[in-house]
């Protein structure tokens, strides 16, 4: 199941997101935003995020105006590997190589047409492991106060 969540900068993206994950038969759960009143995005990434380190959701994806300040709020979520991706290859590699859990995108930056492509190459792309999971675990690492 995917966990999305946007304030009034990405709602309509999310809804966009929405209708594409119906089409395709995929689950999600909406965490809001639920209309395009203002509201403040680190609510809605920290609800949305806990979902997926609490283990009800696989990933998440998150919209606000920039997505910048929503991949903020949701790295600052101990667990979530969140990035912000305006472009395909971005979106493909943080999966192969970052194994993100969150993909944040700006519903004032990227149009319908590629957040949908940037949607379906995160959601479809696999860690690839290796010699990444000693980052990733590094990132951990300094998420949990350590020193490298």
């Amino acid at each position: 199941m995917i966990a999305l969540g946007a304030d009034h900068g990405g709602y309509e993206l999310k809804e966009a997101i929405k209708k594409h994950l119906d089409e395709k038969g995929i689950a999600y759960k909406d965490f809001g935003t639920y209309s395009s009143d203002s509201v403040d995005y680190a609510k809605i990434a920290q609800k949305t995020c806990l979902a997926v380190t609490g283990g009800e959701c696989d990933k998440a994806i998150l919209c606000c105006g920039t997505g910048i300040g929503i991949s903020m709020a949701a790295n600052k979520v101990k667990g979530i590997r969140a990035a912000c991706c305006s472009d395909y290859f971005s979106a493909k590699y943080t999966r192969l190589h970052n194994d993100a859990n969150a993909l944040c995108m700006g519903g004032r930056v990227v149009g319908v047409g590629l957040a949908l492509e940037l949607v379906d190459v995160f959601l479809e792309t696999e860690f690839e492991g290796g010699r990444h999971q000693r980052r990733i675990d590094q990132i951990a690492q300094i998420e949990n106060g350590e020193i490298l």
